[in-house]
């Protein structure tokens, strides 16, 4: 199985465009590198491909990404997209899919509804393209393709949508993948609140971890004065601190981990942080744009 992380911050990219954060002002000197909005693509074999989020910037990040691209006619490698939550940052990408004769959609009932009801994204996507869904149940087997499956859990979350969702169960998902011909499997989870012991259990002994590295630190945003929420009050659990995911993840036996969907603010993008190098002491990786992983 191989995973490509299509773009690795979170909403806003790096650097967000109304933003001039430290870390903002250094990725624009080249201090740092740029970095699109959260996105993997994976493959069991390399042919058929499986988006897991729709970012603003997909169509961008097919570009970047030849096993994407078309064929002769306008056949794509793309067999689905698997949704995580509905945030607008991990499913505007949607409507820049429309182009496609059908497309095929895994989603929860929670982000379906909100897709429908709430963003109103599904409807318009459906007024372009067939989009054909199929229904995800968190703790349930789900095969993608041969040699390609997964299993959904849940990652509860005490942040109400800006659609008013009503419905927790299944709002916001991760995804263990598992290459069924040599057992290999990755977990991505690019939102999480808090690391209850459900899905630690979900986490524990899986080749490779990407993991939610939203903010380095809980206060970072209110700190920099650019929010009056803490990482945790917008759903995100955050690195540092006693009970952070920086506590946690040595403990899951996991053989590799890396934080994606990092906010601009993040100090953990830039090489020369001292947040970078502590990372690197713990064996912990920070994703890029472009970055490729096989288990």
């Amino acid at each position: 199985m191989l995973l490509r992380v299509l773009g690795s911050a979170a909403g806003g990219g790096s650097p967000q465009w109304n933003c001039g954060c430290p870390v903002c002002a250094a990725v624009r000197s080249r201090a740092g590198h740029a970095r699109t909005q959260s996105s993997v693509a994976v493959s069991a074999d390399r042919r058929r491909w499986f988006l897991v989020n729709a970012s603003p910037d997909v169509r961008t990040q097919i570009e970047a990404f030849h096993g994407l691209h078309p064929y002769d006619d306008r056949t794509t490698p793309l067999e689905a997209v698997l949704l995580t939550d509905a945030e607008l940052d991990h499913t505007l990408g949607l409507l820049l899919l429309r182009e496609a004769g059908a497309l095929r959609l895994y989603a929860t009932p929670a982000v379906r509804k909100t897709l429908a009801d709430g963003s109103g994204i599904l409807r318009t996507l459906e007024r372009y393209c067939p989009v054909e869904w199929r229904a995800v149940v968190p703790g349930a087997d789900l095969v993608l393709a041969d040699g390609l499956s997964c299993r959904a859990f849940d990652a509860p979350t005490t942040k109400r949508d800006r659609f008013g969702a009503g419905v927790d169960h299944g709002r916001v998902v991760g995804y263990r993948l598992t290459d069924e011909r040599s057992g290999g499997t990755l977990v991505y989870l690019p939102g999480v609140q808090s690391l209850t012991p459900a899905l630690r259990a979900e986490i524990e002994g899986c080749a490779c971890l990407l993991i939610d590295g939203t903010c380095w630190r809980d206060d970072e945003l209110v700190r920099l004065g650019l929010a009056d929420r803490t990482s945790r009050e917008m759903g995100h659990l955050p690195i540092d601190g006693p009970d952070g995911s920086l506590a946690w993840l040595p403990s899951l036996g996991v053989g590799r981990t890396i934080f994606v969907h990092m906010n601009n603010t993040n100090p953990i993008l830039l090489e020369d942080a001292p947040e970078r190098r502590t990372l690197e002491e713990s064996g912990i990786e920070v994703a890029m744009d472009g970055l490729e992983v096989q288990v």
